[in-house]
């Protein structure tokens, strides 16, 4: 059973940066693609980014374009989003999760088999 554990969350005031990890352990072999999502209070969990291990390509949400990036943390079978620039709208509990969806299906929440706790970061103006 995959288990996933995100860290890195915190308070900042936009324009600052964060580094949010995402480390995965137990029957790793089968994951295809480590995704972040993001939910704020109201709202539906959106996509934020992906890395898929086949091919080690990333994927973004339009809206974190340019701000925010995805890496690969082989020592420590994690996934590391950097996230800069960050505005009040970033606000939100990131998850990290874990699963083997197509790549049309990338951004889909429910396609994906496990999740972590999730962490919070709040952007203040």
């Amino acid at each position: 059973q995959v288990q996933l554990a995100e860290s890195g969350g915190g308070s900042v005031q936009a324009g600052a940066s964060l580094r949010l990890s995402c480390a995965a352990s137990g029957g790793t072999s089968g994951i295809g693609t480590m995704a972040w999502f993001r939910q704020a209070p109201g709202k539906e969990r959106e996509f934020v980014g992906a890395f898929r291990y086949n091919g080690g390509r990333t994927y973004y949400a339009d809206s974190v374009k340019g701000r925010f990036s995805i890496a690969r943390d082989r020592a420590n079978s994690a996934i590391d989003l950097q996230m800069n620039d960050l505005k009040p709208d970033d606000t939100a509990t990131y998850y990290c999760a874990a699963g083997r969806p197509i790549l049309s299906a990338i951004e889909t929440a429910s396609i994906y088999l496990y999740w972590g706790q999730g962490t919070q970061v709040t952007v203040s103006s």
